[in-house]
C-alpha cells in the first residue's frame, strides 16, 4: 500500500474573504480541509502546510510591476493561515516565494517539499487548498512531475479565475498531466 501525504496549499488569510487577494468562495475550503487533516492525523501519515511568504517588495507584486496586489508579506496577519484552520505542531510547514524574484507558485519551487516527501517515503500526494487556477495546480503539477501518484481534491479547492474558464482550464490541464480529481469524500480511507 501506497503511503500518503496531504499538501494544503496557501490557505492563508489574504486568499481568503477580506484578504488582499480574497479568492472568491475561499473560506468554504476550511471545513473540508480540516475534516482532512482529522483524517490524516488519526492514520498517521504527514501533512504539509504550504504558504506564501513574501518579502515586502516581492516581485509579483504590482508596486513592482507584477501581477497581484501586495499579499501574504512574511510576518504580517494576511500571511498567517486561515483562522479557522486547525494548524498544530505536528503538521510540517513550508514556505515558499520567500525570494524577492521568485514567484514561486508550487509548493516545490525553491523548497525542500520533494526531499521531505522522499524522505518519508511517500508515493501519493493528495493536494487541496488555494488557488485551483495557480497554486493548487503549479504543487500538483510538480508532485505528478516527481513521480507521486497526485490527486487533487476538488471540495477543497477554489480558483481566482483572473479570466473566466481558468479554473476549469487548470483542471483540465492537471487531468492531462495525469493528476486524478476526486472529491475528499469519495476516497477510501482505511
Amino acid at each position: 500500500m501506497s503511503k500518503r501525504a496531504l499538501v494544503v496549499v496557501d490557505l492563508q488569510r489574504d486568499f481568503c474573504a477580506g484578504g488582499a487577494l480574497a479568492v472568491p468562495d475561499g473560506d468554504a475550503v476550511v471545513a473540508p480541509i480540516n475534516a482532512l487533516i482529522a483524517i490524516f492525523r488519526a492514520s498517521g501519515d504527514p501533512i504539509f502546510l504550504t504558504r506564501d511568504w513574501h518579502p515586502a517588495d516581492h516581485s509579483s507584486f504590482a508596486d513592482q510591476g507584477g501581477l497581484w496586489p501586495a499579499h501574504c508579506v512574511a510576518g504580517t496577519s494576511g500571511a498567517e493561515f486561515h483562522s479557522e484552520l486547525v494548524v498544530q505542531d505536528d503538521l510540517t510547514l513550508v514556505s515558499k516565494a520567500t525570494e524577492r524574484e521568485s514567484d514561486a507558485y508550487s509548493g516545490f519551487q525553491g523548497t525542500d517539499l520533494r526531499a521531505q516527501l522522499i524522505a518519508a517515503g511517500i508515493s501519493e500526494v493528495l493536494v487541496c487548498g488555494l488557488a485551483t487556477d495557480y497554486c493548487v495546480k503549479a504543487t500538483a503539477l510538480d508532485a505528478v512531475n516527481a513521480g507521486l501518484a497526485t490527486t487533487v481534491l476538488t471540495d477543497a479547492i477554489r480558483g481566482v479565475e483572473v479570466q473566466p474558464g481558468d479554473t476549469q482550464g487548470a483542471l483540465d490541464e492537471l487531468l492531462a498531466a495525469g493528476v486524478k480529481l476526486a472529491d475528499s469524500s469519495s476516497l477510501a480511507w482505511s
